[in-house]
């Protein structure tokens, strides 16, 4: 009868009645609190957060929903379901392309990996003459458009003319019809995608070289250990980290590869990537739903390589 009283009204549905409130009441306090003290660092980072937000973010989920829906871009768009995703799994232009793309990105991180170690490597040689012409030189492919690098690179593949098959034949080779044979027009891609990405992870790992303590190398030497053992034992783990990073980057740069394969057109979809497809899905046939359905498909491939690409990471103790 005279027992405690409980609290009613709005603190009713606080858990703790007036004794939760004041606590969470206390909590948002030093919450703005520390938001006003440090409002500045926020301001600078808020351009960023606020243009991923709505370039990004937003697009994402926009395009989720488009590829529920059958729209040319012009008229109101229709509800069709998962027809766009039934569709995917029965067009054999998104296989191939799956496929392309693939090819592209296991060569890349091959081929661009090895290449850009193996010239890093020799820039940090101390006794390499002219070292800052190289390092000027080796840089020059990235600096180049890529549109008009697949330009110079489909008139020296071309099957007639090209320089390409002008020194196979004066070298007593034959002609290779390379972008008019859907056998060879993944390999003039390949190389011209890797020679633009490899100055780019070249400098990424040389800088990674220069950050290793030269100590490790001093007490290497004394013990007599070889260049060759030093390389191994001593710069490959200690770019462990970054060579992860470069992988992960090659990953989402091959996956929306355009300019390479577009410019470098083969018969059919033997050539095509991923991201090509969607382009002219959306913009060639203004069939926008089911691009959108295809955008999706490259997103979840992007993920799902992520993902795995740190589980094995984390497998390894280094996250």
């Amino acid at each position: 009868m005279f027992g405690k009283k409980k609290s009613c009204g709005l603190f009713s549905f606080v858990p703790g009645g007036i004794r939760g409130y004041r606590i969470i009441r206390r909590r948002s306090f030093i919450k703005l609190k520390t938001l006003a003290k440090y409002r500045s660092p926020y301001l600078f980072i808020a351009p960023f957060f606020l243009l991923f937000l709505f370039f990004q973010l937003i697009p994402v989920f926009w395009t989720a929903s488009i590829g529920f829906t059958t729209w040319n871009g012009l008229n109101p768009p229709l509800w069709s379901g998962l027809d766009n995703y039934r569709l995917l799994v029965q067009d054999y232009m998104v296989k191939d392309a799956l496929l392309n793309t693939t090819a592209y990105w296991i060569s890349s991180i091959v081929i661009v990996l090895f290449f850009s170690t193996l010239i890093a490597f020799c820039l940090k040689r101390p006794g390499l003459l002219f070292k800052r012409f190289f390092s000027t030189t080796v840089f020059l492919p990235y600096v180049c458009a890529s549109v008009a690098m697949g330009l110079i690179f489909g008139m020296l593949f071309d099957e007639n003319a090209g320089f390409i098959n002008e020194l196979l034949v004066a070298l007593g080779g034959k002609r290779i019809p390379w972008l008019t044979s859907s056998e060879f027009t993944k390999l003039p891609v390949i190389i011209l995608l890797n020679w633009r990405a490899i100055p780019w992870f070249t400098i990424i790992i040389y800088s990674g070289m220069l950050n290793i303590s030269f100590e490790y190398y001093e007490a290497a030497t004394i013990d007599g250990a070889s260049e060759f053992q030093q390389f191994f034992s001593i710069t490959l783990p200690c770019l462990k980290n970054i060579l992860f990073f470069c992988t992960l980057t090659i990953t989402v740069d091959t996956w929306k590869m355009f300019n390479e394969s577009y410019t470098l057109k083969g018969p059919g979809s033997s050539n095509v990537s991923l991201f090509q497809l969607i382009y002219q899905y959306g913009f060639t046939t203004f069939k926008l739903g089911y691009a959108s359905s295809l955008s999706m498909l490259l997103i979840g491939v992007l993920f799902g390589i992520s993902v795995l690409q740190f589980i094995l990471k984390r497998r390894d103790g280094e996250i």
